[in-house]
C-alpha cells in the first residue's frame, strides 16, 4: 500500500434503487409517488425564472421552515431542513452520535444507517428484528450511544403504534431517539406528539414520498429548540448553504397545499390495500405494510428469479440479496393503471411455473 492510502477513509457505499435509463417502464423500485407534485408547485415553478439563480439562497430557508412548522403544528425554532431526509439524518449522525457506546438501530432496516456510522466512525450494533419483521423494544434496554429506526420500518413496511414507541423512549432517555418517518404519512400516527415530553426526541421526515418531491431533495427534522439549534449549529459549520432556492421555493408550495397531499395519499393507500388483495391471490404473502410499498414473498418462486423476470418486461421492483430477506421484493405502489400491469404480467407467470 502506498503511504498516502493508509490515510483515506474508506466505506462499503451505500447503493441506490436502479434509475432505469429506459422511458418504456414501470417504476416499482425507488418508492417515489406515482402521481405528480401539487399543482401548485408547477405554477410556482413556472414563475420562478432565472434571477433568483443569481443570488446565494437563504441559508435558514426561513420561507420553507415556517410552511412546514404551520403544516406540522410546531414553533419555526423546531424545524431543521436538508437536502433531503438523508441529509438530515447525516447531519444528526455527526452532531448527535459522538459517544463511544454503540448507536442502536434494527439489522433489517434503512441501509444508509450502517453506511453514515462507518464512515464516521461511530460504533453501532444491529437489534434483529423478530420473525414478523418487527423492531422489539425491549431489545433497546441496554447501554447506547444513541436509538435510530424507522417508523414505518423500511424496507419490511411495518409499523410501531406510539405506545411502543414511548416504551423505547422510556428505556433511553438519556441518549438521543431518532424516529425516521419517512413513510408514516401512508399509514399510522407520527409521533411529533411525543416531542413536548421527550426533550431527547428528534422526528425526521421528506417531501420526496407523500409530497411528490423526490427530485428536490427536501427533508428536515422536528425536535426541541435546543437540539433545532445544535443541528444549525453543525450545518453553518459544514455548508451553510444546504438548500437551493428552487427547492425552497417548490417545497413550500408542496407544504401549502394540503388538500392536494391528503388526495393523493388516499389513492396510495387505496391502490396499496387493493394490491394486498391482488399479489395474495397470487401466491404472496407480506406484513400489514403502513407504507407505500409491499414486502412481498412468494409461496413457490423465488424472489431472484422474480426479479429478473419482472425486469425483463420493464417492470422493476427492488431485490435485496441480504440475510434474512434475499426471498423478499420490495414493491412501490403505483398507479392503479402500473399496478394493474404488474398482476396481469404475474397471473400468467405463476401459471406457467406451476
Amino acid at each position: 500500500m502506498r503511504e498516502w492510502e493508509s490515510n483515506i477513509r474508506k466505506v462499503t457505499p451505500y447503493v441506490p434503487g436502479e434509475q432505469p435509463k429506459r422511458a418504456d417502464v414501470i417504476k416499482l423500485n425507488t418508492n417515489e409517488n406515482p402521481y405528480p407534485p401539487s399543482p401548485k408547485v408547477a405554477e410556482v415553478l413556472r414563475q420562478i425564472g432565472t434571477e433568483p439563480m443569481r443570488k446565494y439562497p437563504d441559508p435558514e430557508a426561513r420561507m420553507l421552515v415556517e410552511a412546514i412548522a404551520h403544516e406540522e403544528g410546531v414553533s419555526p425554532a423546531q424545524v431543521f431542513v436538508g437536502v433531503g431526509s438523508d441529509d438530515v439524518l447525516a447531519m444528526i449522525f455527526l452532531t448527535f452520535f459522538n459517544s463511544q457506546k454503540p448507536v442502536f438501530f434494527p439489522d433489517i432496516t434503512y441501509s444508509f444507517y450502517d453506511v453514515w456510522a462507518d464512515m464516521l466512525r461511530i460504533p453501532y450494533e444491529q437489534q434483529p428484528l423478530n420473525e414478523a419483521f418487527e423492531i422489539v423494544a425491549r431489545d433497546y434496554d441496554k447501554e447506547n450511544g444513541g436509538v435510530i429506526f424507522p417508523n414505518p420500518n423500511a424496507p419490511t413496511g411495518s409499523l410501531l403504534g406510539l405506545d411502543v414507541i414511548e416504551d423505547i423512549l422510556n428505556r433511553n432517555q438519556d441518549v438521543i431517539v431518532v424516529v425516521d418517518e419517512a413513510y408514516i404519512d401512508f399509514g399510522g400516527k407520527t409521533c411529533t406528539g411525543l416531542l413536548a415530553r421527550y426533550e431527547n426526541l428528534i422526528v425526521v421526515k421528506t417531501f420526496s414520498k407523500s409530497r411528490s418531491l423526490a427530485g428536490m431533495r427536501i427533508g428536515y427534522a422536528i425536535a426541541s429548540e435546543e437540539l433545532i439549534r445544535y443541528l444549525n449549529d453543525v450545518k453553518y459549520s459544514f455548508n451553510s448553504y444546504t438548500m437551493n432556492q428552487t427547492a425552497i421555493l417548490l417545497g413550500t408550495a408542496a407544504a401549502e397545499d394540503h388538500a392536494y397531499f391528503e388526495e393523493t395519499r388516499a389513492k396510495i393507500i387505496a391502490t396499496r390495500e387493493n394490491a394486498k388483495t391482488e399479489l395474495k391471490k397470487l401466491g404472496f404473502s407480506f406484513a400489514d405494510s403502513q407504507a407505500n410499498f409491499l414486502f412481498a414473498t412468494h409461496e413457490r418462486i423465488p424472489a431472484a428469479e422474480l426479479f429478473a423476470v419482472l425486469k425483463e418486461q420493464g417492470i422493476y421492483v427492488r431485490y435485496f440479496n441480504k440475510p434474512r430477506i434475499d426471498n423478499y421484493l420490495r414493491i412501490t405502489i403505483g398507479t392503479d393503471e402500473e399496478m394493474e400491469r404488474l398482476y396481469e404480467f404475474l397471473r400468467e407467470y405463476v401459471v406457467t411455473r406451476e
